[in-house]
C-alpha cells in the first residue's frame, strides 16, 4: 500500500500571520514539521500542499530549500487540494499532518499508520478520542474515503478541515481511535497563536540541536519545568466551525 503524506501549510493565518515559516531556533517550522515527518518508518511519499495564491510563494521556495515535494490547489478548499494532491502522487492511504504542529513525533504517526495497516478501517487517528497531547494529531484515511469525503462534504468547516464528513459519519466510515495508555490531552503543544509560538521554542531551547527527540523529552522537560505550560495555557482552540 503506497501511504503519502500530506503537509498542509498556507501562509495566510488569521491568528498568526506567516507562522508556518516563522523561526524555532535555527530552521522554519515547516522545516521541523517536515524533517520530523522524515523519520517515520512508514511514508512513502511527504508532501507540502499549499495554494496557488502568490501569498504562499515563499512556501514554495522553502519546499525546494527542503528538497519536498509540494503541490499546489485551492485556498479555500483544502479538501479538493488534498485529494487532488493524493491523486497526483497515487495515495492509496493519505496521512494528514497540519504545518503548525512542529512536536509531532514519528513514533506516533507509526502507531496510528500501524493500526491503519493491521485493522484496516477507513479512517484511523489519534484525535477520535484525545489522550496524545494536542499538536501531535496524525489521521489516516484510505482513498477511497477521502473521494467519499471530498464528493459528499458541502459546509465549509468540511471543506477546510478535510477530514469532519468522515469522522461525523460512523455509520458511513470504519473509524479507528488510537489512544495512549494515559490522558495528556490537556497538553497544548500546537501553534496558533504568538503564546503558542513562545511555548515552542521555548521547549526547542530546552532540548537543544537534537533532531530525534521525542514527545517523552518533551513531558520531561514539562516535568523539569512546569511553568513552561503557562506560556501558552490560556490560548483557545479555534472551533471547528470557525475555519
Amino acid at each position: 500500500m503506497r501511504i503519502v503524506a500530506i503537509i498542509q501549510a498556507r501562509m495566510g493565518s488569521t491568528r498568526l500571520p506567516g507562522k508556518v515559516l516563522r523561526d524555532i531556533r535555527g530552521a522554519s517550522m515547516l522545516a521541523r514539521v517536515v524533517g520530523r515527518a522524515r523519520q517515520s518508518k512508514f511514508l512513502d511519499e511527504i508532501l507540502v500542499a499549499t495554494t496557488t495564491e502568490p501569498l504562499d510563494d515563499p512556501i514554495v521556495s522553502a519546499c525546494r530549500m527542503l528538497e519536498t515535494t509540494v503541490f499546489r490547489g485551492s485556498q479555500e478548499d483544502v479538501l479538493d487540494r488534498y485529494y487532488r494532491a493524493a491523486l497526483a502522487y497515487k495515495a492509496e492511504a493519505v496521512v494528514r499532518i497540519t504545518s503548525d504542529c512542529p512536536l509531532i513525533d514519528p513514533e506516533i504517526v507509526d502507531r496510528v499508520v500501524r493500526s491503519f495497516l493491521e485493522k484496516k478501517p477507513d479512517y484511523a487517528s489519534n484525535t477520535l478520542i484525545r489522550s496524545y497531547p494536542r499538536g501531535l494529531d496524525a489521521e489516516v484515511m484510505s482513498m477511497a474515503s477521502l473521494a467519499k469525503a471530498w464528493e459528499q462534504s458541502h459546509e465549509l468547516y468540511e471543506l477546510v478541515h478535510v477530514t469532519p464528513y468522515i469522522y461525523q459519519n460512523p455509520a458511513l466510515f470504519r473509524l479507528l481511535p488510537v489512544k495512549g495508555k494515559e490522558d495528556f490531552s490537556d497538553y497544548r503543544w500546537t501553534v496558533d497563536t504568538p503564546e503558542d509560538l513562545t511555548f515552542i521554542v521555548a521547549v526547542y531551547a530546552r532540548l537543544g540541536d537534537r533532531k530525534n527527540f521525542g514527545w517523552r523529552d518533551v513531558l520531561g522537560v514539562l516535568s523539569r519545568e512546569p511553568d513552561l505550560v503557562r506560556l501558552n495555557k490560556h490560548a483557545q482552540q479555534k472551533a471547528l466551525e470557525e475555519g
